[in-house]
């Protein structure tokens, strides 16, 4: 599909416009400031954050590319396992690969291009194309190994060059965003592949379609779009950790609860949306799709890494899409001040920020510095009624990846010995680090309110979630245990070349 001239001009002014309105400059937090986040990018971006849109782009993404880049929209339009018009696309029978050599055989020149929206644009579908040719020979071989219910197939190996007219552009474009040159979740696969079908509604679930995808299954719509739709809530999230940072710096206890009040409903919303995965995203037909949106790093399928021809000769490894890099999950950390373990584990968990838009990364950051310099943490505990409320969202925290968790087991773990996540990190012991870490982090916040004077809801809130989460602790416990025998190689980092297949 390619957009009339002047629809596609329309929607590249609006892009490029809010992405000029970013360009400000980063200030470092002061404790008395009333502040907001202004954010210098030093590359061109379409996400800017704003208690307005969130962590979404400021304008919904452009659908189609260029006329000049006529030939890659063709090979993406027929490029899914199964069509748009119901009938097996060019992944079906392994001939994505052929098709690009053949219809490709040279490198576009994007150079020229300056528009944020183009930019984002290309970087999307070039990624798409990019781990469609890598990852084929991997999706070919877990189809021909896995049983008649799908499950227990193998990877093999991908390819382990991508080919010239692929890598050049890709790396060019993603020198132009900031990006690592590989499928990422915000500028690729979910938050700029989604196509409002009425424009003046807002993002819910029914109200969009896909503009890229590698099955064509209804699943993976659900499995992308649900996180559109959590993310839509994000501008209310953003709002209310501005505001509470605000509040801490000035001491207002009456602005700062009504803050995380707030903050509360957004999460409590994104949650809500985040449940209903289970019914628009079958656990049955992920692993069908799943293997496009794996990494270079950290993987048995790439155990020597991809060389990008025509780019350099030395080896790449790139992280696979994730959630992991949503900025939902870490904006709450930072801002509560909770501060991971030093080990391994967390060590993936920092990586996963380089793979995110620069604006977003910036924001983490900022957030984090200012709320260790109006002191959040501290602030809350000191009052029992506001420490509830942090507790509040800690449990909220804490929902989320349980769901999270949930998910991983019943999605992969249940239907796959694969021991590595689509980002590289290992399988079993990377979400309970996290999860284990805000159980213990509940159970302080809940003590620093044992011998005070509290509200009795609050106290019976207090009780609640306290003994939820002592709860849940010694179950994940149990389960990391037991799952540690069915799935090895759980370090963070393992040398793939020396392991036997």
């Amino acid at each position: 599909m390619i957009l009339a001239p002047t629809t596609r001009c329309a929607a590249r002014r609006v892009a490029s416009a809010a992405a000029r309105r970013s360009l400000a400059t980063l200030q470092k937090p002061t404790a008395g400031s009333n502040a907001t986040f202004p954010v210098g990018t030093t590359h061109p971006s379409v996400f800017n954050i704003s208690e307005k849109n969130g962590f979404l782009p400021a304008a919904d993404p452009l659908v189609a590319l260029p006329e000049k880049y006529a030939v890659l929209e063709s090979l993406l339009q027929r490029m899914p396992l199964t069509k748009a018009d119901g009938t097996p696309g060019l992944l079906a029978t392994g001939a994505f690969g052929d098709a690009v050599k053949t219809e490709m055989p040279s490198a576009i020149n994007v150079e020229a291009e300056t528009d944020p929206a183009v930019l984002t644009a290309l970087f999307r579908d070039y990624t798409f194309a990019a781990s469609a040719y890598l990852l084929e020979p991997c999706d070919l071989h877990v189809r021909k190994t896995a049983g008649p219910d799908g499950m227990g197939g193998t990877y093999g190996l991908g390819r382990s060059v991508l080919p010239k007219s692929l890598a050049v552009p890709l790396a060019a474009v993603s020198r132009k965003l900031g990006a690592k040159p590989f499928m990422e979740y915000a500028q690729s696969y979910a938050l700029y592949n989604y196509r409002r079908i009425e424009q003046d509604r807002g993002l819910d679930f029914e109200n969009m379609e896909l503009i890229r995808a590698f099955s064509g299954m209804q699943s993976e719509k659900g499995f992308i779009l649900v996180h559109v739709a959590m993310v839509a809530h994000t501008g209310k999230q953003v709002a209310a950790t501005i505001g509470a940072l605000n509040a801490a710096a000035k001491h207002d206890r009456a602005a700062f609860d009504s803050h995380l009040v707030a903050m509360r409903s957004a999460l409590r919303a994104i949650n809500d949306e985040m449940e209903t995965m289970w019914s628009r995203s079958s656990p049955a037909d992920y692993l069908k799709f799943r293997t496009f949106i794996m990494g270079t790093k950290n993987t048995p399928l790439f155990p020597k890494g991809v060389v990008y021809e025509g780019v350099s000769d030395a080896p790449t490894f790139f992280r696979g899409e994730s959630g992991a890099n949503d900025s939902i999950i870490p904006t709450l950390d930072n801002f509560l001040g909770v501060e991971m373990p030093n080990n391994d584990m967390t060590a993936i968990l920092k990586d996963f920020r380089a793979y995110r838009p620069e604006n977003h990364s910036l924001w983490l950051s900022w957030v984090e510095e200012r709320s260790k310099a109006v002191s959040v943490k501290q602030y809350a505990l000191a009052d029992p009624n506001s420490a509830v409320l942090y507790l509040s969202l800690l449990d909220l925290c804490r929902e989320f990846r349980q769901r999270h968790w949930n998910f991983t087991k019943e999605y992969i773990i249940r239907r796959s010995s694969h021991p590595i996540a689509t980002g590289g990190s290992p399988i079993v012991t990377w979400l309970p680090n996290q999860l284990d870490h805000i159980l213990g982090a509940m159970a302080q916040a809940a003590a620093a309110t044992r011998n005070a004077p509290l509200a009795s809801e609050n106290a019976a809130l207090r009780d609640e979630l306290e003994g939820r989460a002592a709860a849940q602790r010694s179950i994940l416990d149990r389960e990391v245990k037991d799952l540690g025998q069915k799935f090895k190689h759980q370090a963070a980092e393992t040398d793939w070349n020396a392991v036997k297949a």
